[in-house]
């Protein structure tokens, strides 16, 4: 595993690899998985945590 924190979403134990800006709430930082999802909702902006090579 990683030295990363877990993903913010609840019963998710991947690391975060994400950082969600959501305009409305609080910034989380996600998996990739649930950045995926959901990112693609208007207003919230993804971006990579800079120690992620890659989206898996």
């Amino acid at each position: 595993m990683t030295d990363r924190e877990p993903c913010a979403e609840e019963g998710c134990e991947r690391p975060a690899a994400v950082r969600l800006h959501v305009p409305w709430a609080e910034n989380r930082e996600v998996c990739t998985a649930h950045a995926r999802v959901l990112a693609r909702k208007d207003g919230i902006v993804a971006e990579p945590l800079e120690d992620v090579d890659e989206w898996r």
